[in-house]
């Protein structure tokens, strides 16, 4: 299932140059960040209870779609079609805030920003691509909960938390203390 998923080699991240005279105000950005971030961590733990709860016949398919639906990363994914490179006038949810503002100012910085927002972008790529999967795997999961279901469930949901945990982590260590020190939040 995940076999055709482009995944980013971490080793190959650019990092951004540290920032000296960082204020305590200027740090609440990133912190602020990191909060939006813990979000996100807890909706990956949920997903992981559903699956559980499917595998063990627990919830159906309707209750899956349901939860799924409700978490604030899969409506955006769904209203706006991709995380990576969206530019809309009404920008709804983290990762589409992202990509529509907070990287491109970032990247007007200098060239090491540039390098490190790109490849922020392109992990929303990744993330987006193995969540729609996820959630569908899901659906299958709570509408026919047999071993294969369930593996394929499990190991959509490992990749994700993999890729998004490490996404999150690199983000608020590249970017996190920026924002506030460029004004961009």
């Amino acid at each position: 299932m995940i076999n055709d998923i482009q995944f980013l080699d971490d080793a190959t991240r650019p990092h951004a140059p540290r920032l000296a005279g960082v204020t305590e105000a200027q740090r609440a950005a990133g912190l602020h960040l990191r909060e939006i971030h813990d979000h996100l961590r807890h909706n990956t733990q949920l997903l992981r209870r559903l699956i559980e709860k499917a595998s063990a016949g627990l919830v159906t398919t309707a209750e899956v779609a349901e939860a799924t639906g409700d978490l604030a990363m899969v409506a955006n994914f769904r209203r706006f079609g991709t995380l990576c490179g969206q530019h809309c006038q009404f920008v709804h949810g983290h990762h589409s805030i992202e990509d529509a503002y907070l990287f491109p100012a970032l990247a007007t910085k200098a060239e090491a920003w540039k390098r490190v927002t790109d490849r922020l972008q392109a992990e929303h790529v990744v993330v987006h691509e193995i969540l729609m999967r996820l959630i569908d795997a899901l659906e299958l999961l709570a509408a026919d909960p047999s071993r294969e279901h369930f593996d394929a469930a499990v190991e959509l949901h490992d990749a994700l938390e993999r890729v998004l945990l490490s996404h999150l982590g690199y983000e608020e260590e590249e970017i996190g203390d920026a924002i506030g020190y460029f004004g961009v939040f």
